[in-house]
């Protein structure tokens, strides 16, 4: 008789199971949760993977983007690492650390809670310098890709070219940046902002890792994302801000017209929260 999985075991299975996902022209379509519900909400309506989010959770805190410790984003991310079946990877921003040895312990940390993988990024934080050097960004890249891959428990890491997200515009660089953490060992490679078609096409046949991209309002649709060769399609905060966006209009409406229209909303929800909630 075959003994039965170990925490350690399940982990590595969706580990290697979120690995598989990433197919080239078939992108993961992974959506940010921001806390329990939403994950559950989310792994109920069949997604395959999902991802948290560093804007998300924080306004859950109420408090802006970057505004949580990494202590409060560790237990985050054990709560929906708990709460579902399915691969998680987590936004770890900048790993809450300039410094490689700090990086490598945020990750450390990251692969003790079971999560499937997660992401290393370039920002500072510091708005008058928000990226790092390139030699600096690699060491970080690399000191997160060796405890990602030491043990026996896969990590799936994404490292992170955040050019586009502040103000450097720099293709070339961004680029440049994405071969040298492949390099340094990242599993999936992500620029965030980047979703000009030509653009796509010049990064996509420039490195040979799977690619990650932001869904934004001018982004090609997602059928042609799959034609250019992506292969995982993430939302970042914009489903969790969203979510904001509809009690803010509910509370407008009850201020000023005193109506309930946004029952609708409710019962239109209701069905899918009622699944998704179901005592296990």
């Amino acid at each position: 008789m075959r003994p039965p999985a170990t925490p350690s075991d399940q982990a590595a299975e969706r580990a290697r199971r979120f690995l598989a996902l990433h197919r080239t022209g078939t992108p993961l379509l992974m959506p940010n949760a921001w806390d329990e519900g939403s994950a559950r909400l989310f792994a109920s309506l069949g997604c395959e993977a999902i991802a948290t989010t560093s804007g998300g959770f924080a306004a859950t805190k109420g408090r802006p983007d970057g505004a949580v410790t990494r202590d409060e984003a560790l237990a985050h991310c054990a709560e929906l690492v708990a709460a579902v079946e399915v691969p998680v990877s987590a936004d770890l921003e900048n790993c809450f650390a300039d410094d490689p040895d700090g990086v490598a312990a945020t990750i450390t940390a990251a692969v003790a809670l079971g999560l499937s993988g997660g992401s290393v990024e370039d920002f500072t934080r510091r708005a008058d310098d928000p990226i790092y050097d390139t030699a600096l960004a690699v060491e970080r890249v690399r000191a997160a890709a060796e405890v990602a891959h030491a043990g026996p428990v896969p990590f799936v890491l994404t490292a992170r070219a955040e050019n586009y997200l502040h103000g450097r515009v720099d293709l070339a660089d961004t680029i440049t940046r994405l071969q040298a953490y492949q390099e340094a060992g990242a599993d999936v490679l992500f620029a965030p902002r980047v979703v000009d078609p030509a653009e796509l096409r010049t990064l996509l046949a420039s490195v040979d890792r799977p690619v990650n991209v932001l869904l934004t309002p001018g982004a090609p649709a997602i059928g042609e994302l799959a034609t250019l060769g992506v292969s995982r399609i993430s939302v970042g905060g914009a489903i969790a801000a969203a979510s904001y966006g509809l009690a803010v209009r509910a509370v407008q409406e009850l201020q000023e017209t005193g109506t309930p229209n946004y029952w609708e909303a409710a019962a239109a929800a209701r069905p899918y929260l009622l699944e998704a909630f179901v005592k296990p």
